[in-house]
């Protein structure tokens, strides 16, 4: 069996899979600001979920991460700096861990959810908080753009040079708007969303030449609300020489950290 740990900003999921790629069981609790309080949150997962024949585990969590020392180094959010998760989680749970950005690891599971022999470079960005992305070959992460940071591109804007996320995450539609893109119906904010958007899929798509553009987070769940004005704008942005791909919905946004969690921890057993 396989344990997968999914730590967000507000919420921990920790999940228990069999070979197949099912849950087996699953608990859930809201992501203590300190770091001693969720290891207190986590021995208390370990009373209730079935760890008999733990084989390898996977930790997918948000902020900078040392994947060699297993630590997550700092974060926005939680009040963790230098948290030895690897160390931790092995000693909780009896087996090996890994650990990656929740970006970097949604990717991997959206990146598996495509026909890869059609589609074999993905890019995947998520549209939340923030803008993070992920680049994944034939099903792999790719380990010389691990680190890459799409949300951190600086462009103009009204004037001034900005980040792309600082003008198109959940955070400045909120911040612009007064609404999450949830409670957000106004059609001309969403062709302003889209455009803001459409600025940074250009330039992926001029820079990794991908074969498909996958779109997850928060803000991606809401594709339905922005995506046909997405690739509107994106069409009309490119130049000529640039190779315009597709660019769809995430299959499974809420979870799919989770579940490449489970793709990590299973693909390291394999090469063992």
């Amino acid at each position: 069996m396989i344990i997968a740990i999914d730590i967000g900003g507000t919420k921990t999921l920790v999940a228990v899979f069999d070979d197949s790629m099912n849950i087996v069981k699953s608990v859930k609790f809201k992501t203590p600001v300190q770091y001693s309080g969720f290891i207190t949150e986590l021995k208390e997962s370990v009373k209730i979920l079935p760890l008999d024949d733990m084989q390898a585990g996977a930790i997918g969590t948000r902020g900078i991460v040392d994947r060699k020392a297993g630590t997550l180094v700092q974060d926005s959010v939680l009040e963790w700096k230098d948290a030895p998760l690897v160390r931790d989680c092995e000693q909780l749970f009896g087996c090996s861990f890994s650990i990656e950005n929740d970006s970097k690891i949604a990717g991997l599971s959206e990146a598996r959810s495509v026909d890869n022999n059609l589609y074999h470079k993905v890019v995947y960005v998520t549209i939340s908080t923030g803008i993070g992305s992920a680049f994944i070959v034939g099903g792999k992460l790719d380990q010389d753009m691990i680190n890459s940071e799409v949300g951190k591109w600086v462009m103009e804007k009204d004037g001034k040079v900005q980040m792309w996320e600082e003008i198109a995450s959940g955070s400045w539609i909120k911040a612009t708007y007064g609404k999450l893109a949830s409670e957000l119906d106004d059609p001309e904010a969403w062709n302003t969303i889209a455009h803001n958007l459409a600025l940074g899929f250009t330039n992926i798509c001029a820079e990794y030449a991908p074969d498909i553009i996958i779109v997850g987070g928060g803000v991606g769940n809401h594709f339905e609300k922005f995506g046909s004005l997405l690739i509107e704008q994106v069409a009309s942005l490119a130049h000529p020489m640039i190779r315009q791909c597709p660019i769809v919905e995430a299959t499974h946004p809420d979870n799919a950290v989770i579940y490449g969690c489970f793709h990590s921890a299973h693909d390291r057993l394999a090469t063992q």
